[in-house]
């Protein structure tokens, strides 16, 4: 069985920066993409549809991560894929940072410190990922990458705290905790 590809592959019509797509977000953090508009009333992140306007990759990461993780292989069909194996990883990261004993207040802070730390770009020798990512050209294009990045792992550890700890009684989710181990591809970032 196959792993599961980015439905934003057909999207030709995006900014891309090494071979990194730079996709729309319904975001909350400031940086250069696109805002998409915000959901709407009544309408919750868990329960929002592939078709609709405000469905971004961040869903769909978050949506893919527990069956994608489960692949030791991934074909990469296109750009999208990429953002999507980046985030991936990153929940991977985020769920190694958490604690069945944290609170929701203290896993905010161990995810927002993660996220605003200094990473590794596609093209820095440190960055894991070399052999599947192209670097930016330039300084420019560098730090308008950082800068995509970083504002996609704020938002992605806000949405995965949020369905982490859902159900009311302060703990996190044990089912989101039994992936903490778990490599997608046998990587991390």
């Amino acid at each position: 069985m196959p792993a599961y590809h980015s439905a934003f592959l057909q999207d030709t019509d995006v900014r891309i920066i090494g071979n990194f797509a730079l996709l729309p977000l319904r975001a909350r953090a400031r940086g250069p993409a696109y805002t998409l508009p915000p959901l709407p009333a009544g309408v919750a992140e868990l329960d929002l549809d592939p078709d609709h306007e405000s469905y971004d990759i961040l869903d769909e990461t978050l949506t893919l991560f527990r069956a994608n993780t489960l692949f030791r292989n991934f074909e990469i069909k296109g750009p999208a894929d990429r953002v999507l194996i980046y985030g991936i990883l990153w929940i991977s990261d985020c769920l190694s940072k958490l604690k069945p004993t944290m609170t929701l207040r203290e896993a905010e802070k161990a995810i927002t410190t993660a996220a605003l730390e200094q990473y590794a770009l596609p093209g820095d020798p440190s960055f894991p990922l070399n052999a599947l990512y192209q670097g930016p050209k330039d300084r420019a294009e560098a730090e308008i990458l950082r800068g995509y990045i970083g504002q996609m792992r704020q938002e992605l550890g806000s949405r995965l705290l949020a369905r982490i700890y859902t159900d009311g009684t302060g703990k996190p989710s044990k089912w989101w905790l039994s992936f903490t181990k778990r490599r997608f591809m046998g990587k991390s970032l």
